[in-house]
């Protein structure tokens, strides 16, 4: 999943930049550039969320994906570049039941946690478009990047209740016996994906869009590091805490104790994906022509 998503990432940032300097070395060639009317929209996100990691490493729209929704405000500034602000709401979710690793199975975690996200993406449009225009393209793919702040909490079902993991500091986090801190639940992702605009009416467009977010916490899941001392954990943190942090179905006598829990040489990341419905509000210009 990683390495796809670096891939993606770094195709999306290759195409901004290789327009950017077409636009910026052909000043002096003499076709035109076609500028469509700076105008606004506002709309509406309905889709899917989902995340991988420690419980879900490789799965993209699997059994855990689940329903997201979200508004959003666009700004064109022409035909080619364009930013929106959008607020979003999904949730996430993985099991090791699922698990293709026998000892994942063993292991036994789960977790869900909603997504509360707002964001701010610069776009990319690959063709000259502006909604409600029959002399611009009726449709564009596009690629976008940009800047988020989400809040997650992530929690676990324990005999037929959900505690939240964070308090409970499952890998000793925040403990008097352990040196980690606890892990902040609102913190920045780096949004970027792909998409497609179509031009429906004079003032309707929809966009068809998948975008990854670059997260920099390895606890979206709550799991990443070492299994602590269930003892020690449950001297401190109760006995609730010392259960979910080593749930395993069978261990080799030894206890858990100082092996890996996690990976923690790589962070979670989380998605959506779906469908947005704009309503094109405001028109400052006519469409022209500009020499270029």
């Amino acid at each position: 999943m990683k390495k796809h998503s670096t891939i993606l990432f770094f195709l999306s940032f290759s195409l901004v930049v290789l327009y950017a300097s077409a636009q910026n070395g052909s000043v002096n060639t003499p076709h035109p550039l076609r500028i469509s009317p700076k105008s606004t929209e506002v709309g509406i996100f309905l889709g899917a969320s989902y995340y991988t990691g420690d419980l879900n490493p490789s799965g993209h729209f699997n059994r855990f994906v689940k329903p997201a929704g979200g508004l959003l405000y666009r700004i064109n500034f022409n035909s080619r570049m364009s930013v929106k602000a959008i607020a979003s709401y999904g949730s996430v979710q993985g099991d090791d039941a699922y698990s293709r690793s026998d000892a994942h199975k063993n292991r036994n975690l789960s977790f869900k946690s909603n997504i509360m996200e707002f964001a701010v993406e610069g776009e990319l449009n690959f063709l000259p478009f502006s909604i409600g225009s029959k002399k611009l393209a009726i449709n564009t793919p596009y690629v976008f990047a940009g800047l988020a702040v989400y809040r997650f909490n992530p929690q676990a079902l324990y005999n037929g209740q959900w505690y939240k993991l964070q308090p409970i500091g499952t890998e000793g986090q925040g403990s008097a016996f352990n040196s980690s801190k606890t892990y902040s639940l609102t913190q920045f992702s780096i949004p970027f994906g792909v998409g497609v605009k179509v031009n429906v009416s004079r003032n309707i467009g929809i966009n068809f869009e998948w975008g990854l977010r670059r997260t920099f916490t390895d606890y979206l899941d709550d799991v990443s590091g070492r299994y602590v001392d269930p003892t020690l954990l449950a001297s401190e943190k109760g006995p609730v805490a010392a259960a979910l942090s080593d749930r395993s179905i069978t261990q080799d006598g030894t206890g858990n104790t100082g092996r890996q829990r996690g990976n923690s040489f790589t962070n979670d990341w989380y998605s959506f994906a779906g469908i947005m419905i704009t309503y094109k509000m405001k028109n400052k210009e006519n469409e022209c022509e500009l020499p270029h």
